[in-house]
């Protein structure tokens, strides 16, 4: 169990700092001290900061002994690796929606100095069920791991409170983009689970 206090301490630390950096703070800090070269490639700054500074909290789930939990026998295996296919088919069908270069920050190669097109609210595809298709199929591959350890399970549940805890953040930024197109979407559709619960039903 030590090893689970120890991955959710990995998990913690990488929470603080990646939403520091993807505050409005840290970006305008950014801009402030390098210029345009801060703003337009920040994006691309943080995507691999990102990558980089997730290989600690990763070596230590790979690397830690490992107590298991469950493995599930037959016919539930092949599900559960059948819905985790399925899953990693709507990420790229999501990100073929968005741009994978726009979300890795990979498009300010290839703009202009200067140029910044307007983004655009998606709402087509599985965006029609939930605000975030790609924190739901993330979180929907590791919950269904066919053989849980005591260590995935913390990686689990260090990305599930991590995501519930930044999702304000990143639907303040949304609204400040979109205005009042969003905060409409926002009433219409759920944040991560394709349910709508109405009051009084």
């Amino acid at each position: 169990m030590l090893n689970f206090w120890l991955i959710l301490q990995s998990i913690a630390l990488y929470g603080a700092l990646h939403s520091f950096l993807a505050s409005r703070r840290a970006k305008a800090l950014a801009e402030r001290w390098l210029g345009m070269p801060g703003r337009r490639y920040y994006c691309l700054f943080f995507s691999i900061q990102a990558a980089i500074t997730f290989i600690p909290t990763l070596v230590l789930v790979i690397g830690l002994p490992a107590e298991p939990i469950y493995t599930l026998p037959q016919p539930w295996r092949m599900l559960a690796l059948a819905l985790q296919g399925a899953c990693f088919a709507g990420l790229l069908m999501t990100f073929g929606q968005t741009g994978v270069l726009g979300f890795l920050g990979l498009d300010a190669l290839m703009k202009q100095e200067g140029e910044h097109p307007p983004g655009v609210l998606r709402t087509d595809g599985l965006y029609r069920w939930v605000r975030h298709p790609v924190y739901m199929l993330s979180l929907a591959v590791l919950y269904l791991m066919p053989s849980m350890t005591w260590n995935w399970l913390a990686l689990t549940l260090g990305a599930t409170l991590y995501i519930v805890l930044a999702l304000p953040l990143e639907e303040s930024k949304l609204i400040d983009e979109f205005g009042e197109a969003y905060v409409q979407y926002r009433q219409r559709v759920p944040a991560l689970l394709p349910l709508r619960f109405r009051k009084g039903s």
